[in-house]
């Protein structure tokens, strides 16, 4: 169920002048003209964006101090508060970022979601860890991320479109798969942002639409969401090995309709399942490391004129490691899991180190049945 300032977002659809259909897309565009949603829409285009940046000697920039978790595309992590001060994902462009929050424990769950096959399974995975009992379901969400890449019409009646030729875009129907989730879902809601499509939109000069923000961090103590942006040294731990496993996964049926797990909510660490690489993907690598960087972007991005300045960058990184690793068992001996666990090497406590052979040996032991 969805709520709104504290009720039903059914009952305002009853009382406004709203004709659109209840479900998905209907209910979506009714909660983006309700006034309060306007107003957070509002105060979260207007703050700054925090960029995250990472050294030997912790958080730099605008960042707060504290341990931090980051999540990337199709991934998922839980987080308690008594372990992480932070959350957060970024990169997103037709992708939609998602907040769950428990005031009671103030556990804290974000998704990175990228289509809207993962919406149903990948809901469920992130309340797994945050719900207590039945009775504990008022729960706060924020929804951030996607932007207006469906085909757009010229003055001149010519068409150009954000999203390779999908003619209703990637964003709407995955913000509509989400909502009519929520909606479906016998927990209680309550929709704090609704910062997509339109609302996260900017036009440049030659009239190509491009996301406001493409990410954000949560505090975990309090729920407040601000939006962020991370660095290469943020993003980790485990970085290219974490952006190969997405797209390795969809070969996968393991991982059909799932988001990809990678942390450990009660232990603080990172446990990187293992994932295989084709030969076909090895193939693609090769191909695709020989284009142009504009081809690339056209070939490999659902949003070519809205991707960051290191997209491009951070599939050639992916490719060479496929290039320079073809046999994914060096990368997962005995088929086991990369588990890394943070350090406070410098005083920092987001550095994570890769466990030894014999401690991943201990820990695997520890999680054996």
């Amino acid at each position: 169920m969805i709520f709104v300032d504290g009720l039903p977002f059914s009952s305002f659809r009853r009382s406004s002048s709203s004709n659109q259909p209840l479900g998905g897309c209907g209910t979506l565009t009714s909660l983006m003209k309700h006034p309060t949603l306007l107003t957070a829409s509002s105060s979260f285009k207007a703050m700054q964006e925090t960029k995250i940046v990472l050294d030997g000697s912790g958080l730099q920039s605008s960042a707060p101090t504290g341990r931090w978790v980051y999540v990337f595309q199709r991934e998922y992590a839980t987080a308690d508060p008594a372990l992480v001060d932070f959350i957060g994902t970024d990169e997103a462009t037709t992708c939609v970022g998602i907040v769950i929050w428990n005031p009671k424990n103030k556990m804290t769950s974000v998704a990175h979601m990228d289509s809207p096959k993962i919406v149903e399974i990948g809901l469920t995975q992130m309340l797994s860890r945050i719900i207590n009992n039945m009775s504990d379901v008022d729960l706060d969400i924020h929804l951030i991320g996607g932007f207006q890449d469906a085909s757009l019409e010229h003055s001149d009646g010519s068409t150009r479109s954000n999203s390779h030729g999908k003619s209703d875009g990637y964003s709407l129907p995955l913000c509509s798969k989400i909502i009519q989730t929520l909606e479906k879902r016998p927990e209680r809601f309550h929709i704090r942002t609704l910062f997509v499509l339109e609302d996260n939109t900017i036009w440049d000069s030659k009239r190509n639409a491009r996301p406001i923000f493409h990410g954000f961090r949560v505090e975990t103590s309090n729920g407040s969401v601000i939006p962020a942006s991370f660095d290469r040294s943020s993003r980790c731990p485990d970085e290219i090995v974490r952006r190969i496993r997405v797209t390795a996964s969809s070969d996968d049926p393991s991982w059909n309709g799932k988001l990809l797990e990678t942390y450990d909510t009660q232990k603080d660490r990172f446990v990187i399942e293992p994932c295989s690489w084709t030969e076909f993907l090895l193939h693609l690598a090769s191909t695709f490391q020989r284009l142009s960087d504009a081809e690339i972007l056209q070939d490999c991005s659902t949003s070519p004129s809205a991707e960051g300045p290191d997209f491009v960058d951070n599939l050639r990184r992916g490719w060479d490691y496929l290039i320079e690793n073809p046999q994914w068992k060096h990368t997962f001996p005995g088929r086991q899991p990369r588990i890394f666990e943070r350090t406070t090497d410098g005083g920092c406590w987001n550095k994570w180190k890769r466990c030894s052979p014999p401690q991943q040996a201990a820990v695997l032991g520890a999680r054996a049945p």
